[in-house]
């Protein structure tokens, strides 16, 4: 089911995009909204260098279709532990598919909004559902948004501090003046220097900015570009599981799980290690201390037993935390074997005399908190998988197969 979404009209917050990516690539900033042979492109500046940043694409068909879509990182309407939202169900057949479809598979995708017919439109989310658009495209919004933008061009941290009432007036003239500009196609140097021009750091590069207000079709007798229309795939795949339900698929089964008869593992200096650390913080000083950890090649957790090892007086912080993580390493290390694998859990508790051991390969053992939002990540539980031999994988390895998420869909 398909419902409207309130967007300026596709002609005007292209002129809005195209404006701010000219202002900003004339002062050396052309990272952040930006304007290519596809069409317009925002890409948050204080996330450039994560994996999941927020960002977002727009483009232009004909006159009467668009395309906007994109990732607000922390909104989402495919929501990781709730049901998730196809976000192309009922989209239309010209969407530049070869570009969405990839990235609604990879969970890449907040929304997905087009414009045809004189309206805006998505998939209707669930209630309380929200995609993160109005905010991560704000400035768009509004022209008083756009022009406050703009000023702040001018204005921003360590750029034109403007205490007087008329030269923020002034400015704000100016910025008026370059989107009543651009809405005309008529962006031209003196335009861009009356509003960018009083910077003298960084200085105003006019042949910079005057070549995206050209590529963008701000200039007299420019277009701005077009994609051709897309064409919906046969086939597609449509996640009918979220990140967070195919985490609690395995993570329900690990518990329901019993363990596979392996032999006892051998004896090793490592177990003495850190059986002899564990009696030494003991808290109460008489030798009885719990450890309770899960490990796997990459990770590595513990969590307070009945008798936690305790912190040294004077001990540099996190120092007993990185001790304990390197002598469970070195156990499971030591403990290994090429045919049944290593262990995810341990549970040791030791005495003035005497210590117990249990480790669990395959189920996650009633000792070990749930809370339903957090457990092993499952490519590291695949990896542990892999490096076993067949006859030693749980019943619930099958499971971590990321197709097992999605259903394949013709519609």
């Amino acid at each position: 089911m398909l419902t409207d979404v309130d967007l300026p009209a596709p002609g005007l917050l292209w002129t809005r995009w195209a404006t701010l990516s000219t202002a900003l690539t004339g002062i050396g900033h052309a990272d952040v909204w930006s304007i290519d042979d596809q069409g317009a492109r925002l890409k948050e500046r204080a996330r450039i260098e994560e994996r999941d940043r927020s960002w977002a694409r727009f483009a232009l068909l004909d006159g009467r279709r668009a395309v906007l879509y994109g990732r607000n990182e922390e909104h989402s309407a495919a929501l990781r532990d709730d049901a998730p939202v196809d976000l192309l169900t009922g989209a239309p057949d010209w969407l530049p598919w070869t570009d969405l479809t990839p990235l609604a598979e990879a969970d890449r995708l907040s929304f997905v909004i087009w414009h045809e017919s004189g309206r805006w439109s998505r998939v209707r989310y669930r209630d309380g559902v929200t995609d993160g658009m109005t905010t991560l495209l704000a400035p768009l919004l509004s022209a008083e948004n756009t022009f406050a933008a703009l000023t702040g061009v001018v204005t921003g941290p360590g750029r034109h501090e403007l205490p007087d009432p008329e030269d923020r007036e002034n400015v704000r003239k100016a910025s008026e003046r370059l989107l009543h500009a651009a809405v005309r196609t008529e962006v031209t140097p003196e335009v861009l220097r009356h509003l960018l021009g009083r910077l003298t750091d960084p200085a105003l590069d006019a042949d910079a900015a005057m070549a995206v207000a050209t590529r963008a079709g701000l200039v007299t007798g420019t277009r701005a570009p077009r994609i051709e229309p897309g064409r919906r795939p046969p086939m597609r795949r449509v996640r009918r599981l979220s990140q967070g339900e195919h985490d609690r698929l395995v993570w329900a089964a690990m518990r329901d799980a019993t363990e596979l008869r392996r032999p006892a593992p051998p004896e090793t200096d490592a177990l003495n290690d850190l059986i002899s650390w564990l009696q030494e913080r003991a808290p109460h000083g008489d030798g009885r201390c719990t450890l309770l950890a899960y490990a796997d090649a990459t990770s590595f957790s513990s969590r307070p037993g009945s008798h936690p090892p305790a912190d040294r007086p004077g001990e540099e912080r996190f120092a007993g935390f990185r001790r304990l993580t390197e002598l469970v390493r070195a156990l499971r290390r030591a403990e290994s074997d090429p045919r049944y694998g290593r262990w995810l859990y341990l549970r040791v508790e030791t005495s003035a005399t005497g210590v117990q051991v249990e480790r669990r390969y395959d189920s996650w053992p009633p000792w070990w908190h749930d809370d339903g939002v957090s457990g092993p990540w499952r490519t590291n539980l695949q990896e542990e998988m892999d490096g076993r031999g067949e006859a030693w994988r749980p019943a619930w390895a099958p499971l971590l197969d990321p197709e097992i998420a999605f259903r394949p869909t013709n519609h």
